[in-house]
């Protein structure tokens, strides 16, 4: 019997695609994300709504119990989570936002304290809080150490004239930009800030706050003013053309600004350090005056010869001896610190590298 021969090609097996599948996948993930998104706002929603659908009555012994035990940022937040949602008219909102002052004000968050006042008045005049406000914001400025701003405020606020904001007289101009009184008188307050840095860690908040008051005297007055002005805007434009030159990325340039890195970081850490373990009381300085008595003696008159070497009390020494003990503690943490940095990164001098040099 005849063979036939079959010509016909054999039919491809069809691979499996993985496309409609890995489509699939995508596509409900895709959905996934999108409902979780849509979701998401709802969800945030209903936590504020649950935790905000107390009365107000509830709200007020909840953030009271909060504040009671010191959690006073907390118990501000329960009052503004309160106001996120509830509808009442301005006049209690003005003085809800006054006690979310106040609970920042005992928190020590005196900026924030200071914008829930403004926030208050802002949105009612209530005559039984003007006073209150009025006090509470001076007393913010205050701690704040922010004195050109606090004699700003209390011009505005005791001024006839309310369409001119205080301190808002232009002093000059560098281009489009305009330098106020208020901005000149934030950058001393910032000048004397940064001068006084180093000796802040070793005053309380009415020392160092009196020592500022002391040197913002020196610019009192307008010419003083005018110099510090004339002074800063020298540094300024030198500062403006140094940029347009790009001084900044030549070698020289990079080389003392790393410098000045390594010094003012340096110096950072050890304030740090010296912040946290130099706190002298009243009991230190005494102890180490009566320890030290005879160095505070008064010679006697050469005039008189009835006189004799006087004994100078505490109270006539108090501030050398607070000087003298603070630097003797200073040296002690310092010395303490580098040798522990130095045994900490395994530095070694090799003093016999350095011949003919007194070394010990």
């Amino acid at each position: 019997m005849e063979e036939k021969l079959d010509f016909s090609l054999p039919e491809k097996k069809q691979k499996k695609s993985f496309i409609p599948a890995l489509s699939v996948i995508l596509l409900l993930v895709l959905i996934g994300l999108t409902a979780a998104n849509f979701l998401k706002p709802a969800y945030k929603g209903s936590v504020q709504q649950a935790t905000t659908s107390l009365s107000e009555d509830k709200v007020r012994e909840l953030a009271s119990k909060l504040a009671g035990r010191n959690l006073y940022d907390r118990a501000a937040k329960v009052w503004q989570d309160y106001l996120a949602v509830a509808e009442i008219p301005d006049a209690e909102r003005a003085k809800t936002l006054f006690q979310i002052g106040t609970l920042f004000e005992k928190a020590g968050q005196y900026e924030q304290a200071i914008e829930y006042y403004y926030r208050s008045e802002i949105t009612a005049k209530l005559s039984e809080l003007e006073s209150q406000i009025n006090a509470h914001i001076k007393d913010c400025f205050q701690k704040l150490g922010k004195f050109s701003a606090l004699r700003y405020e209390l011009m505005d606020r005791t001024s006839f004239n309310k369409s001119e904001q205080a301190g808002s007289k232009i002093v000059a101009e560098i281009g489009a930009e305009k330098i106020t009184q208020a901005d000149l008188d934030a950058t001393i307050e910032k000048t004397i800030d940064n001068q006084l840095a180093g000796v802040s860690l070793f005053m309380t908040a009415e020392q160092l706050n009196e020592q500022k008051q002391k040197i913002l005297e020196q610019y009192k007055s307008p010419l003083a003013k005018k110099e510090f002005l004339q002074s800063w805007l020298m540094q300024e434009v030198l500062y403006r053309q140094a940029l347009d030159d790009k001084l900044s990325e030549e070698p020289e340039t990079k080389s003392v600004i790393d410098d000045i890195v390594r010094s003012a970081l340096s110096q950072q850490r050890m304030n740090q350090e010296l912040a946290g373990k130099i706190n002298i009381t009243e009991t230190d300085l005494q102890t180490y005056y009566q320890a030290n008595k005879t160095r505070y003696i008064a010679p006697a008159d050469a005039n008189d010869p009835n006189s004799s070497d006087r004994q100078k009390s505490f109270d006539q020494v108090r501030e050398q001896v607070i000087s003298e003990l603070i630097g003797q503690k200073t040296k002690d943490v310092q010395q303490q610190l580098i040798k522990q940095l130095m045994d900490k990164y395994d530095v070694i001098i090799h003093n016999t590298a350095f011949t003919g040099a007194d070394v010990k």
